[in-house]
């Protein structure tokens, strides 16, 4: 209800609206009775409390207004007692009007009404004193009423005004934050698009410098190959190094084809199956690369009953999945740890969807680090490259899906790396998103 306006919209400096405050003040002070020192010493005490309302706001932000309304009526109450005779009939009654127009400025309509039902209290207090010397017409006591209602008109006509300007005030406030927030949208979206333009630059390039050199990596591993069995076992140190380039050639040879799995255009033929299927095979496929190692690494799956079918495209699919178990193994090395595997039906602003967490206790990914983390080229592995993850990001999206790191909020306690996938089920949003 209440609404006061806080010290940095009040300046306790003069300014002009103020100076024009003393003028009036002035004014009514050499106007009849003019000898009545009070009358001059209350309207400057008034002046004062106006010119000083600013910084009243600013030593009292909570109660500053409510001390200036009492203040106001105050004064207003005691100028009438020594400029009429009685006091119910002084010439000054609408300097009620300050205090009441103070308040429907700083307040809410409620408090408005209760303020200006104490000033008109205080001007009616002179009614009781008049009526012992005087007797009172009855008109008389329908002229106060006239000017009780003019107080409280006065009083709804202004606070109408000030509550709609305030509404304005806040309808631009929130039109601006939606404006600035639009325009961060933007620049995100422009330097997405810049980014994006440099991912498809670096992928033609990258396409052509491992197509260039694909060819020459058969022809040093068939030398090597050659070199190996005509050498035997007659030079150790050749037939040693001529491993060593075998090897070589063949992790090269890998690396060209990650390189070339990442440039090359994603169609997924995208068919409802089950997702939950998928994710198992890939994990079986990983649990058994892993089965000699001496820290086993234990999986929990937590899978919903009666997940709707998901179009995917199954070899895409796995591949994607795989990628992120052996990255979840890798990261648990040789302490081993615990693999969580979990797939639920969820709805978002896209619609409905199955959303599938891979989570592991392994050291997590570096907060500086998660916003890049499907960029080409970042890694937290000593001897990666970076493209697995980019690789995963483009399968996703070519199932019109979304993919992300987990906070450690949205998992357990354990920390480790969680990625959360997002697949929509129905046809209508894969046709809307393509």
């Amino acid at each position: 209800m209440t609404q006061s306006i806080t010290g940095e919209q009040k300046h306790p400096a003069l300014n002009w609206m103020d100076a024009l405050w003393l003028i009036f003040l002035a004014g009514l002070a050499v106007l009849p009775p003019i000898r009545e020192i009070h009358k001059q010493l209350t309207l400057l005490a008034i002046g004062v409390v106006q010119v000083s309302e600013g910084w009243i706001l600013a030593k009292c932000p909570r109660r500053g207004a409510s001390y200036i309304v009492l203040l106001k009526i105050a004064l207003a109450t005691l100028l009438i007692d020594h400029t009429g005779e009685p006091g119910i009939n002084s010439s000054y009654y609408p300097i009620f009007y300050v205090p009441i127009v103070t308040a429907a400025e700083y307040f809410g309509p409620w408090a408005t009404l209760l303020w200006t039902t104490l000033a008109s209290a205080a001007y009616c207090s002179y009614l009781y004193p008049a009526l012992q010397e005087y007797e009172i017409p009855a008109e008389s006591y329908g002229l106060l009423a006239i000017r009780i209602l003019f107080f409280f008109l006065a009083a709804m006509v202004v606070n109408r005004f000030v509550v709609e300007n305030r509404r304005q005030i806040k309808r631009y406030q929130e039109l601006a934050e939606t404006l600035a927030e639009t325009n961060r949208r933007l620049e995100q979206a422009q330097e997405e698009a810049r980014r994006s333009e440099r991912l498809a630059a670096l992928g033609q390039m990258s396409a052509g410098l491992a197509h260039e050199i694909r060819n020459p990596l058969g022809v040093i591993k068939g030398s090597a190959e050659m070199l190996h069995q005509k050498l035997a076992k007659s030079n150790p140190l050749a037939l040693e190094l001529a491993g060593y380039i075998s090897t070589e050639t063949n992790r090269l040879s890998a690396l060209v084809t990650r390189f070339l799995d990442f440039a090359r255009p994603l169609h997924a033929e995208l068919v409802p199956q089950e997702i939950t299927a998928v994710l198992d095979r890939a994990l079986q496929f990983v649990s058994l690369a892993h089965k000699d190692e001496t820290a086993p690494v234990r999986v929990e799956r937590q899978y919903q009953a009666n997940l709707p079918l998901v179009p995917l495209d199954e070899s895409l699919c796995e591949q994607a999945f795989l990628n992120l178990i052996q990255n979840a193994y890798d990261a648990m090395g040789q302490q081993g740890g615990i693999l969580r595997l979990s797939a639920h039906r969820v709805e978002n602003a896209t619609g409905e969807g199955v959303e599938v967490r891979i989570e592991d206790d392994g050291p997590g990914i570096p907060a500086e680090l998660r916003e890049q983390i499907f960029n080409p080229f970042v890694t937290t592995k000593k001897t990666g490259v970076g493209l697995g993850l980019s690789i995963v990001s483009r399968i996703i999206d070519g199932h019109h899906g979304t993919i992300r790191v987990g906070s450690a909020s949205e998992g357990s306690d354990h920390g480790g790396a969680s990625f959360v996938m997002f697949f929509p089920v129905s046809a209508e949003a894969v046709d809307t998103a393509s």
